[in-house]
């Protein structure tokens, strides 16, 4: 069966911070735990990882993971690519660049943050991507198909992933019609939820919900949470039937 593990369910101020005294940061509930967004996908034989922030290395560690067939990139924020220069460990293990699926904007923002990896004269043991443009047309990957949700984070355009009857969102504020047309028959859904209140450039509780309930989806996971949302426990509370909070290595087959 296929399955998607939430590698990381919060954000730049939803994870454990330096100093913080929140009940979140204090809570001995291990679902308290985030670490930045980002998730593994085992789909029709392929094992992919959406997104790799600062925490990627702890995550693939935590879970276990040793091999992937590629990373595809929703977007060129630090917290969701901070992570790539741990990519060589993968170019060890297979002995050849790894695959990293992303558009022009993004690639060209790692270019400049990883500018020792495009080098044309290389030092030695930097990371080694094989980067592959996408937009938002379906790909596919070793011959299984995915299909990009176009999605806006405030101004910018950014992507979410459909796997058949599971849609993967995250960062967004916005989903324009034609993205709702892609989203029909989804069974199984992901979506950020930053705060209860309403937030410029993420869904809020109330946005997120209702999103859900336009779509149908039988099941929905919130993820990208801040500490603003509060604790596992208490979101649990406040969500209403097939609505749950995501936590860090949750398992979800769909």
């Amino acid at each position: 069966m296929d399955k998607i593990i939430l590698l990381g369910t919060g954000t730049s101020q939803g994870v454990p911070m330096i100093g913080c005294k929140c009940k979140v940061c204090a809570s001995e509930d291990g679902r308290d735990k985030r670490l930045r967004t980002s998730a593994y996908v085992e789909y029709k034989g392929l094992k992919i990882v959406i997104d790799a922030g600062p925490d990627f290395r702890q995550q693939m560690l935590r879970e276990d993971i040793c091999r992937l067939d590629a990373i595809l990139l929703t977007h060129k924020h630090k917290d969701h690519t901070g992570g790539l220069d741990d990519v060589r460990s993968l170019n060890y293990l297979t002995g050849k660049a790894f695959p990293v699926y992303c558009e022009k904007e993004v690639f060209e923002s790692l270019e400049m943050e990883y500018s020792y990896a495009f080098d044309k004269v290389k030092y030695p043991g930097v990371p080694e991507y094989e980067i592959h443009l996408i937009d938002e047309k379906p790909f596919s990957i070793k011959g299984t198909e995915i299909v990009p949700l176009r999605v806006r984070h405030y101004r910018m355009d950014i992507l979410g992933f459909r796997f058949g009857e599971l849609a993967y969102i995250t960062d967004g504020s916005f989903i324009p019609e034609q993205t709702f047309g892609l989203l029909k028959g989804i069974r199984t859904l992901i979506i950020n939820c930053v705060r209860i209140e309403k937030h410029i450039s993420h869904f809020c509780l109330e946005e997120a919900i209702a999103i859900s309930r336009r779509i149908g989806a039988e099941q929905t996971f919130l993820t990208h949470m801040s500490h603003q949302m509060g604790t596992h426990e208490e979101i649990t509370k406040m969500l209403p039937e097939g609505i749950f909070p995501g936590y860090d290595g949750m398992e979800i087959p769909f």
